[in-house]
């Protein structure tokens, strides 16, 4: 298992995945990203799922504040992730990930 970064709780290796699908999606025309928002959406909203699960709280739906705060959107959702969950698989999110970044 891959260590966090040092006061990240995040692995290095999907911090590395994270960044390339932010510096990804940033190259984008807007069309495109605008095309692509649902898949990436759809992640966000995955993610936010199972840090409500791991906190026990109910499920909300992730605002969509558009192609300009996705990647924040994505970027939190992914740190609270594993600091709600330390124990997660960094190797299945760092795909999940690239994944999306493929799309892009």
């Amino acid at each position: 298992m891959a260590s966090p970064r040092v006061g990240s709780p995040t692995p290095q290796e999907v911090s590395d995945e994270l960044r390339r699908v932010v510096e990804r999606w940033h190259q984008l025309p807007l069309d495109h990203a605008l095309s692509r928002m649902p898949s990436v959406r759809v992640l966000v909203q995955s993610l936010a799922d199972r840090v409500a699960g791991e906190r026990g709280v109910p499920v909300r739906p992730v605002p969509d504040l558009g192609p300009a705060a996705v990647m924040d959107q994505l970027a939190v959702m992914v740190f609270e992730l594993f600091r709600s969950r330390p124990t997660t698989d960094p190797a299945g999110v760092a795909d999940e990930l690239a994944g999306i970044r493929r799309l892009l």
